[in-house]
């Protein structure tokens, strides 16, 4: 599958993390490691900032992880406008990993500071990207 089928609107349909897209596919929320330093990259990265290797491999999210903010727009960019309004949230998986997504459409009463997930979502379109649940 190519990157063009990621997000709900793609830019690009070529990139060389374009697994990402495979592994959402498959249910399966997978960021990059950097096999020289142990870097961790969420979203995934092809290369490491940290030491400037090429040499990376995957790895999956944890299950759980903390939700550290959020906001609300009530707005959305040109392309999005049927989406607002829509919540953002960090989500802190620990170890220098952290995931920036959409909460879930049916998540209520979000508070900074509970256990949430990160999972993947398929649009009616057949787009696909992740979203932050309860966990």
């Amino acid at each position: 599958m190519g990157f063009d089928k990621f997000g709900r609107k793609s830019f690009t349909s070529f990139t060389k993390t374009g697994k990402f897209v495979d592994l959402l596919a498959e249910g399966k929320v997978e960021g990059t490691v950097c096999k020289q330093c142990g870097a961790k990259y969420f979203p995934p990265r092809a290369d490491c900032a940290k030491c400037l290797s090429k040499d990376m491999d995957w790895f999956e999210l944890p299950k759980k992880g903390t939700l550290e903010t959020f906001t609300t727009a009530m707005y959305a960019p040109f392309g999005f406008e049927a989406d607002a309004p829509y919540t953002m949230a960090v989500v802190d998986f620990g170890a220098g990993v952290k995931a920036f997504a959409r909460l879930a459409k049916d998540f209520s009463d979000p508070k900074i500071g509970m256990d949430v997930t990160v999972r993947p979502l398929k649009y009616d379109d057949g787009q696909i990207t992740f979203e932050i649940a309860k966990a």
